[in-house]
């Protein structure tokens, strides 16, 4: 499995790139990953980073 990023904007970039060719949903991602979908919606708000599940990104 790959590591994911650490530094926010890597993460976010690297969440959205998977969402937009591997995952259908931010809960797929997230089953993948072994991560619980709230945690990281909450790490990505507090790194000034917003869900925006119509277009399926973090912006």
């Amino acid at each position: 499995m790959e590591i994911m990023p650490k530094d926010p904007v890597m993460l976010m970039s690297f969440i959205n790139m998977k969402l937009r060719d591997e995952y259908r949903t931010l809960e797929d991602f997230c089953v993948a990953y072994c991560l619980d979908e709230a945690k990281l919606k909450s790490q990505m708000e507090a790194s000034g980073f917003q869900w925006m599940p119509d277009i399926r990104q973090f912006r």
